[in-house]
């Protein structure tokens, strides 16, 4: 996802290493211009799932993806203690003059002439111009932690703005333009705010991915009181001479033979395995002057040659003496596991029959307030105003019961009491055995009269719900062969206070077909929440030692959607279709052929 990674340990994790579905890449042109989205509350925005409803009703898009990369140079440095973390946000200016946002940019530390790896795809259509606006702002380091695309564009530093109109990228000959940023008032003044360059480059259609790990040796020391902090950033060098960084492994601390979790890297990011790629290895320093230890070309071709003939390949560092000279290092670059995969797309699997299956757990806690009262959490309008509660379950699910055939959604209350007897886990619907309801609107009703008979105590735990949510996805992935993906939404007013069960219940479950969606209502202080959402590139790790397969947690706090430009579903699901093809490339599930899909 587009991390917000202002803070130290933020700008240690790695960027563009691993699926990045088409979901996020906030493609906010209608491919369809003849239809309109409904219930569609972002202005048209392209995701899969929309693109997968009009297909099979026989509408085609009319249009040509493209990728927008950005780099910057001598930005405005606002900050006092350390330079400014800046992040591009890009918007279309409609015929009616205002602007709809197309996508956000990861933030980049203490860097004022930084390359960003994250891109925006935007659906290139030739008989139509496009005026695009470039928004750069310095994002406050108090905001790490959220995602970007939450975060409220008002809290931040403006450092400039620029715009052009998409055509005039695509048909320059580099496919680049460079733009002076200016202020609000579209004049730079006697000011210099520096510049913003723009890339486009037509997105490639092909389904090969190359999962690697890779490895340096023989590093050499660029700190004196520790050993370097490395990590590695991979661009791809493009016709002009220049190079697009595509990816960025996590850093390594005090290490100089560091090995780095595996990096899987699409055709989307480096062409052809013989396109050469720029690969660099840094030093990770927190002012954001990254020393560079080494350097070296390859391709693709490359690596994996690297790999069979199990040797490494030397690292250079630009001569001190002739600046086109370069200096062999003894440190090497290794390849120890390379693997090509095909890499399918959500869609391959959803159109050939897998589903999503939906779950919910609401919070019961007394810290809610009493639901009688217009002040508590739980308060049911009766105007129709929907409670945070409600909207969660409406929006979520609403988009996920899409991909349900039977529409049979579990669902459990946590922190209730009944007949006297407090659980972490009950059915919503009252009924002792089954927990399902039929639809959103089931699940509505059973929390509507759950609310008359289930008297609120506390405390808050997690790990029951998660763990019943993980035996449904057990049960269900020997039985349906991985053809079920389990789709929790916990809705809860409060901190966790099983914080450590929580986590050893999700690093068990990260290994089945389950991905756990938490929305924080209410005022409480959630940051010790954001620990269960590795967006900060650390997996979760469990009491016993074991690390977690994969992040399979999204959490957000419906305060930071409702003061930012992003709906609570599209806040929610930004990561889900991702985590979804983590799994299946975990477990080498490919989509059902036309033979296997059932009739």
């Amino acid at each position: 996802m587009g991390g917000c990674f202002s803070d130290l340990e933020g700008g240690k994790q790695a960027v563009g290493v691993g699926f990045r579905s088409h979901q996020n890449q906030n493609q906010n042109q209608n491919p369809y211009p003849n239809q309109q989205h409904q219930g569609d509350n972002n202005n048209g925005a392209h995701n899969d799932a929309v693109d997968f409803f009009f297909k099979t009703k026989g509408f085609q898009p009319m249009f040509t993806q493209v990728e927008l990369s950005f780099s910057a140079s001598n930005l405005l440095d606002l900050d006092i203690t350390s330079k400014s973390d800046p992040m591009v946000v890009v918007y279309e200016k409609k015929q009616n003059g205002k602007l709809q946002e197309l996508g956000r940019t990861e933030v980049i530390m203490n860097n004022l002439n930084p390359e960003w790896i994250e891109k925006i795809t935007v659906a290139f259509q030739f008989e139509i111009v496009q005026p695009l606006e470039f928004h750069v702002y310095d994002v406050d380091s108090k905001y790490h932690g959220i995602t970007t695309k939450t975060l409220n564009l008002k809290d931040q530093d403006f450092l400039g703005q620029a715009s052009c109109t998409l055509s005039e990228i695509v048909t320059k000959h580099s496919r680049s333009i460079t733009l002076n940023l200016q202020n609000k008032t579209r004049h730079g003044g006697s000011r210099n705010l520096g510049a913003l360059t723009i890339r486009a480059e037509e997105t490639v259609a092909s389904k090969i991915a190359i999962e690697m790990i890779l490895r340096c040796s023989h590093l050499d020391n660029k700190d004196i009181f520790s050993k370097s902090d490395p990590f590695l950033r991979i661009s791809r060098v493009v016709e002009s001479g220049g190079s697009v960084p595509i990816c960025k492994t996590e850093v390594i601390n005090n290490n100089l033979n560091p090995t780095w979790r595996p990096v899987t890297l699409s055709s989307r990011q480096f062409g052809s395995k013989e396109n050469p790629l720029l690969i660099e290895c840094f030093d990770f320093n927190s002012s954001g002057d990254h020393v560079l230890i080494g350097k070296l070309r390859s391709s693709i071709a490359d690596l994996e040659r690297l790999n069979k003939e199990r040797t490494g390949t030397n690292l250079f560092i630009p001569s001190t003496h002739h600046r086109k000279e370069e200096k062999m290092l003894k440190g090497q670059l290794f390849v120890d596991q390379y693997c090509e995969k095909e890499q399918f797309s959500f869609i391959d699997y959803v159109s050939s029959g897998f589903e999503l299956n939906f779950m919910v757990a609401v919070d019961f806690t007394a810290s809610n307030g009493n639901p009688r009262y217009s002040d508590s959490l739980h308060y049911i309008d009766v105007s129709g105003q929907l409670n945070s509660y409600q909207r969660a379950i409406m929006e979520v699910g609403e988009v996920i019961q899409f991909y349900d055939s039977d529409r049979k959604f579990p669902a459990w209350g946590f922190g209730g009491s009944t007949a006297g007897v407090v659980s972490h886990c009950f059915n919503l619907n009252g009924t002792p055995r089954d927990s399902e309801v039929v639809g959103v609107e089931g699940i509505m009703d059973a929390y509507a009269t759950a609310l008359h008979n289930v008297t609120l105590s506390g405390p808050t735990l997690f790990g029951p719900v998660i763990n019943t949510a993980a035996e449904m996805a057990a049960k269900s992935l020997a039985s349906h062969n991985g053809t079920k993906y389990y789709v929790l939404l916990i809705i809860t007013d409060g901190v966790v206070t099983d914080l450590q069960e929580t986590i050893n219940a999700l690093v068990k479950a990260s290994d089945l077909p389950l991905s756990v969606l938490i929305v924080g209502v209410g005022g409480a202080d959630f940051t010790n929440m954001e620990v269960l959402d590795a967006d900060n590139g650390r997996r979760l790790e469990g009491s016993s030692g074991r690390i977690a397969t994969r992040d399979i947690v999204q959490f957000v706090p419906m305060r930071e959607v409702q003061r930012g430009s992003i709906s609570v579903v599209q806040a929610l699901l930004e990561e889900l279709p991702g985590q979804f093809l983590s799994f299946m490339l975990s477990r080498d599930i490919k989509p059902l052929t036309s033979q296997q899909v059932p009739h």
